[in-house]
């Protein structure tokens, strides 16, 4: 018995320390990553505003589904393998150079912006950059995302598989 409290003991004490340390980090962050493609503008452009065909190239996704417009803006809902759903909002399009996405729930414990820009380079491919300007409102949320997973995860998971949809390796900087 007295080794089982001393467990819970120290196990009450490590989620203290996390959430201790969590509170004292800043709930906004900037993460960005970028890669650069042997494609068109157009080329990356299709596959990263084509929301619906994403599903095909992007193994953490199950499924997604567009939803009625916000603000004049259109919506889509992205449900991820793990069962969580994030609706996301575009509020800026420039075809074949800039999208700007939203996480359009207030609710969820982390939101943000993503910024995707393509420039050409130049030995004519294109370089795809993303930024991500996030917050994370909860404690040990924001201790994970910084000291566990990395601001920079999701937006590597991304670029890697959009850089495998066109059959190359992914060079991720």
């Amino acid at each position: 018995m007295f080794w089982v409290l001393i467990i819970v003991a120290s196990l009450g004490a490590l989620v203290m320390i996390v959430a201790l340390v969590g509170m004292a980090l800043p709930e906004a962050h900037v993460a960005s990553g970028a890669l650069i493609l042997p494609q068109s503008p157009q080329s990356i452009w299709q596959a990263i505003s084509d929301f619906a065909g994403q599903t095909k190239w992007r193994a953490d996704l199950k499924r997604v589904e567009r939803l009625p417009d916000l603000n004049g803006h259109e919506v889509w809902l992205e449900e991820f393998q793990r069962g969580m759903r994030i609706p996301l909002e575009t509020i800026e399009s420039d075809p074949n150079w800039r999208l700007v996405r939203r996480i359009a729930d207030d609710n969820l414990p982390f939101g943000g912006v993503w910024e995707y820009n393509i420039t050409p380079t130049n030995e004519g491919w294109c370089q795809l950059t993303i930024t991500e300007r996030g917050r994370v409102r909860n404690p040990i949320f924001r201790f994970m995302s910084r000291f566990v997973f990395g601001h920079t995860a999701t937006i590597e998971s991304y670029l890697s598989s959009l850089a495998k949809s066109f059959g190359e390796n992914p060079a991720i900087k």
